[in-house]
């Protein structure tokens, strides 16, 4: 009986198989085939328009109102529904059936701050504003703000996804949340995202990032810690200020916070596990108005990164410990703040197992199996982490873009920073891709479960 039972099941289940059409197939085809709707020159022109007109407009964390009602007319064109405002500025779309499953892929929007000190200083009277240093037909038109981390190049290629899906969206098998996000550059614009419920019922979700050391059509990734936890530190060390003749009337600030930099590049070189990658600077050291003057207090500051959580907890506790122990020795005082409250620490991002071997099929169909590449994980950050913290499955990977006759590009947050426009259509159909397949694949798994359990009941 049990044999009988079996052999039933699985011609049912062939059955069903047969019946459905093979993962990601529609009326036009496979979603390989994604990648030539998007080099189409239509496509391809309409999305080097719309990252022109965003990076000629830089707004700043949830400031992007400009680039928000860009995205809304362009969803709106599309026949596309969404909400608005999400956190501020953020604009959430649904492309497909309108039920479950929920896939959802995330571009992010802000800008940056474009600054430069003199040689003198970095206190606000020697500031430089720059404009961007690049010359092209779409400089940034705001002075001291430019997008230079490819953000207006991740929110073209959401669109030019977006595009995609819709053309196709009577073959989807599920609805693609499209998740356009404010503020990622350290003001906890997912955070907010999350909190507005911009993710919820969603069960995977794809992120990725422009990348300016490997060639365009190369993409680039790996399963677990991708990037690294982040904090930040600020620290007053207080002593007593004289005339820098007499420095044994003085208790030197300077001198101690001298000592507590030093010790706290130890933490990683002699407490660390070297093999487990942490990262301690100091970034910022203020003190003093005059060459003769020992001054009262020294503010010192900067981040501290790791893969784990216990490795990230460890720093935090022993940054204050050197920073109040090292002050002492010195005769000073010391108050640290790590920042809770006006800097976004981001949690380690980590990409699913699952999602990864999804990733690996799915960009090798668009993209070519020998174009898919492992990296090792950066200790660079990013807030994309809280929506691997909320969502069951995350991914996050990274998009080359560089044409070695075009000459070596800058990497982020440079004034030099440049988007090569020839991976617009390889992160619109990859993106696009990637949900498809996910949603085919789900309903497939839905089907086959239901299915099994049918045959259980009647037996």
């Amino acid at each position: 009986m049990g044999s009988g039972r079996c052999v039933l099941l699985a011609l049912l289940l062939r059955l069903l198989l047969l019946s459905e059409p093979p993962a990601g197939v529609s009326a036009a085809g496979s979603s390989s085939s994604f990648l030539g709707e998007a080099k189409d020159a239509e496509v391809f022109q309409w999305m080097r328009g719309l990252r022109g007109r965003i990076h000629e407009h830089p707004e700043l964390a949830y400031e992007e109102f400009e680039t928000s009602r860009l995205i809304r007319e362009e969803l709106d064109a599309m026949g596309i529904p969404y909400k608005h405002p999400v956190a501020v500025t953020g604009v959430v779309g649904f492309v497909g059936t309108g039920g479950p499953p929920f896939v959802a892929l995330r571009a992010d929007m802000d800008a940056l701050p474009i600054q430069m000190c003199s040689l003198m200083g970095c206190r606000s009277n020697f500031v430089m504003i720059l404009q961007e240093s690049v010359e092209w037909e779409h400089k940034s038109k705001v002075s001291g703000k430019m997008h230079a981390c490819g953000h207006d190049g991740h929110v073209t290629m959401l669109l030019g996804a977006a595009k995609i899906l819709q053309r196709h969206r009577e073959d989807l098998q599920g609805t693609v949340v499209l998740v356009f996000q404010p503020a990622e550059e350290g003001a906890g614009g997912a955070k907010k995202m999350i909190e507005d419920g911009a993710v919820e019922n969603v069960e995977a979700i794809f992120g990725f990032h422009v990348d300016s050391e490997n060639p365009v059509g190369v993409v680039t990734s790996r399963p677990g810690p991708v990037m690294a936890g982040s904090g930040f530190f600020e620290a007053v060390i207080s002593g007593k200020g004289g005339h820098a003749a007499i420095p044994h009337h003085t208790i030197d600030p300077i001198m101690a916070a001298s000592n507590v930099i030093v010790s706290l590049q130890h933490l990683v070189s002699r407490e660390a596990d070297p093999l487990d990658s942490q990262v301690v600077t100091v970034s910022k050291i203020q003190g003093g108005e005059a060459f003769n003057v020992i001054p009262d207090s020294v503010v010192i500051g900067g981040t501290f990164r790791s893969f784990s959580r216990e490795s990230f907890a460890q720093l935090r506790q022993r940054i204050r410990e050197v920073i109040v122990g090292q002050a002492s020795v010195q005769r000073c005082t010391a108050t640290i703040d790590f920042l809770d409250d006006k800097v976004s620490h981001f949690p380690v991002t980590v990409n699913s197992e699952d999602l990864h071997q999804h990733f690996v099929e799915v960009a090798g169909d668009v993209l070519g199996s020998n174009n898919v590449r492992t990296r090792q994980p950066v200790m660079g950050s990013e807030d994309f982490a809280f929506f691997s913290e909320a969502v069951p499955a995350a991914y996050y990977y990274f998009l080359g873009m560089k044409n070695e006759s075009q000459g070596p590009l800058k990497p982020p947050h440079s004034p030099f920073f440049r988007i090569n426009e020839e991976v617009l259509p390889y992160g619109a159909a990859l993106h696009a891709s990637l949900a498809a397949e996910y949603l085919a694949q789900a309903h497939t798994r839905s089907a086959a479960a239901q299915a099994q359990g049918q045959v259980h009941d009647e037996l």
